[in-house]
Parts: structure tokens; C-alpha cells; sequence
């Protein structure tokens, strides 16, 4: 294994925080690194309220919105990697989520 694969595995996040536009991350490294919210499309669907509740789990490892069923790896966010759903699932977690809304306003 390569030094920066190593790097990468011992990288944990200290904080998050998600606006509009930008998925932050603190890490213990002292390093934050930003993504565009654009690069995981269930963050920039969801509201402020869904993208303010998530969990540092996996001893920092991994971030994971319940709201959303999202998780993201912080050695993914730093490598670059953007979100992996297809086109397809992710029109069908939109329409859930759709369905779900009006059945609660109704």
C-alpha cells in the first residue's frame, strides 16, 4: 500500500457543517477541506434541516445524514470522489420523497 493510501485511511473528520452551496469538513488533521453540495445531490435536496442533522460515525471516518439516507466517507470527500447514485435512484428516492410530503400535508 502506497503512503498516501495510509494518509487517507487515518483521516477523520472533527467537524461538519453544510450550507446551500458547500459540504465543509474539519478534520483532526487541521485541515477543512470544501466540496461543491452539488457533487451529492440528496444533500442538495434536502432542506437546511435534513443537511443540519448528520453524524460523525465510525470513530470519524464516515458522515451520515438519517433524513436523507446519506453516508459519505471523509478519505472519499478528500479524494474527489462525488456522489456514485444513478440517475435512476436517485429519481426514485426524489418521488419518494414527493410522495411522502404530500401524504403529510394532506
Amino acid at each position: 500500500m502506497n503512503t498516501l493510501a495510509i494518509d487517507i485511511q487515518t483521516i477523520k473528520a472533527r467537524r461538519v457543517s453544510v450550507t446551500d452551496e458547500t459540504l465543509t469538513v474539519e478534520l483532526t488533521d487541521g485541515r477543512v477541506i470544501s466540496v461543491p453540495l452539488a457533487w451529492y445531490p440528496r444533500l442538495w435536496y434536502g432542506s437546511p434541516e435534513e443537511r443540519s442533522r448528520f453524524e460523525i460515525i465510525g470513530d470519524g471516518e464516515l458522515i451520515h445524514w438519517p433524513d436523507l439516507d446519506e453516508d459519505l466517507s471523509v478519505a472519499g470527500i478528500l479524494a474527489g470522489r462525488r456522489s456514485g447514485e444513478s440517475p435512476a435512484s436517485l429519481k426514485k428516492w426524489l418521488t419518494a420523497r414527493t410522495t411522502k410530503t404530500d401524504s403529510t400535508t394532506n
